[in-house]
């Protein structure tokens, strides 16, 4: 059940009730909606897949291999961007469904596993890179940090790169400002001013998150409002855009992920361990391109 308090409850609207979608998963990630097909893509990162939920037809399998995939979007032309852990790397779906790597390498170094993705409405992607899906000896970038690919350069540039464990990320709907999250013991997300130039500035923290139970800020979104919504221990923790807390949409399993769809987008998909979860809100999202 949600907890209310200050604002919240305008945003989860009174009687709404989490449903589970689908269980039976191993680990699940990187959910984002598709409004051409109405169906869900999420990943399952040990499984090796990616699931592709619809009210129509349930769940059917819809990548395997995947290169256990995590993070997913949509670049502006409807392409499939994945972050594919196992593969150290980010990659494209084209039209004819051949795969384009992206990015595998920077200054000559196998990146170390790319995580959660997001692309700006310029077509620019922006993606964090920790060491999780790696053994500490297989690592060779000596930082872990966020980077930016330009898709018609093929440039990748380093933004930020003093993170323990960036993990999920999310713009502001005016795209002034990227949220990245820690999922180190810091447990914290912090803000950074977008430049003109694509480049970040002025890191600052903008909300720890800590609790007694287990798990750490991981996948994020905002809506059409600019609320913050952040995957975490206990569910998905809300916070207004000045980094107050209003509330968690709590959910029985520790989610990594989330994302919003159906034909309002306003409603709410989360990615939680072993299962996939839904719930209506009042607030839709800054749509996925």
């Amino acid at each position: 059940m949600p907890s209310h308090f200050g604002t919240f409850a305008s945003i989860v609207p009174r009687g709404s009730r989490l449903e589970r979608l689908a269980t039976g998963f191993q680990f699940t990630e990187g959910p984002v909606w598709n409004t051409s097909e109405s169906s869900l893509l999420f990943s399952d990162i040990p499984a090796n897949r990616i699931y592709k939920w619809s009210p129509d037809k349930g769940l059917t399998v819809f990548r395997d291999p995947s290169g256990n995939s995590n993070g997913l979007t949509y670049d502006k032309e409807g392409r499939l961007i994945a972050c594919e852990h196992g593969n150290r790397r980010v990659s494209r779906t084209e039209k004819d469904g051949s795969n384009t790597v992206l990015a595998d390498r920077f200054r000559g170094k196998r990146l170390n596993s790319p995580n959660d993705v997001v692309v700006k409405s310029d077509g620019t992607i922006y993606f964090t890179d920790p060491p999780y899906g790696i053994k500490p000896e297989e690592q060779e970038l000596p930082f872990q940090g966020a980077f930016r690919f330009k898709p018609e350069t093929k440039e990748l540039t380093i933004l930020v790169d003093d993170f323990e464990k960036p993990n999920g990320l999310a713009f502001s709907p005016d795209e002034k400002v990227l949220y990245i999250a820690d999922s180190s013991e810091l447990r914290h997300v912090r803000a950074f001013d977008v430049n003109r130039d694509g480049t970040l500035s002025n890191s600052r923290l903008f909300a720890e998150i800590r609790s007694d139970l287990p798990g750490s800020p991981d996948g994020m979104k905002v809506d059409i409002e600019g609320h913050l919504y952040v995957s975490a221990a206990g569910g998905v923790w809300v916070f207004s855009d000045n980094g107050e807390h209003l509330g968690i949409i709590e959910t029985p399993e520790i989610p990594a992920n989330c994302a919003f769809g159906d034909r309002q987008w306003k409603s709410l998909y989360i990615t939680a361990r072993t299962s996939l979860y839904r719930i209506r809100l009042n607030v839709p999202e800054v749509k996925v391109p």
